[in-house]
């Protein structure tokens, strides 16, 4: 297995990868020149497109979903690049990623915890905007309402605004956000996430893509576990 991966699967330090990987020093240069190159967006975006013809879709999609989630901090994390999530009362970074209907990745933006979801969503959007000029239909949260319409009308976006049904309990699935969602359980799965370890936040951003990249490859190979254990 790739040591890089290792990391992002199992959550295990950079310091104490097991002896049989290069050096730690080696594998974490490796992993900062790639993030600084942009390869883990890139292989994401190649492996993006071939799952979606794997279903029958186009390879360049034409709506999306946006959503964000707040995670705590470890220590080495500078408290300059963590904020409050006062709704959630967490205290961390946020993260706010837009995905198409399948739940696969389009972009990522890793903030304070503090930032409000219709600022990271703002900048998320023009983004996957420019990266993705194919789409015209976005759905979200009413967190996401103010300002938020107008400026993806100005992209050129349909913004539609889909909240749960009023006096509904417990765990129900959201008409169309609950892609994102559905995502937000899959990074799970892939311990370094559980919280935020990095001390830059778009080292973060690249750990995320690393994580998606894994997820995605598993149905283009048929590998059907997570385990990073050889099956033999």
């Amino acid at each position: 297995m790739n040591p890089i991966l290792y990391v992002d699967r199992t959550g295990c330090q950079w310091a104490y990868l097991p002896h049989d990987f290069p050096p730690h020093q080696t594998v974490y240069g490796y992993f900062a020149k790639w993030q600084t190159d942009g390869i883990f967006a890139q292989l994401n975006g190649l492996l993006r497109e071939l799952v979606r013809q794997q279903e029958d879709k186009h390879r360049h999609p034409s709506a999306c979903v946006i959503d964000a989630q707040s995670v705590k901090t470890s220590t080495p994390v500078p408290a300059k690049s963590q904020g409050i999530d006062a709704g959630k009362k967490i205290v961390g970074r946020k993260r706010s990623i837009i995905t198409d209907t399948l739940g696969l990745l389009l972009a990522v933006l890793v903030t304070a915890a503090g930032v409000q979801d219709s600022t990271a969503g703002r900048a998320l959007l023009e983004q996957a905007a420019t990266d993705h000029p194919t789409l015209r239909k976005v759905w979200v949260d009413g967190g996401y309402r103010k300002h938020f319409v107008e400026h993806a009308a100005a992209l050129g976006i349909d913004l539609e605004i889909v909240q749960r049904a009023p006096g509904t309990r417990g765990f129900t699935p959201i008409p169309k956000r609950w892609a994102v969602g559905r995502t937000y359980g899959w990074l799970m799965l892939h311990r370094r996430l559980v919280r935020d370890y990095e001390t830059h936040p778009h080292r973060s951003q690249a750990v995320i893509h690393l994580a998606m990249t894994d997820l995605m490859a598993r149905p283009l190979t048929g590998e059907t576990t997570i385990s990073w254990h050889d099956p033999k």
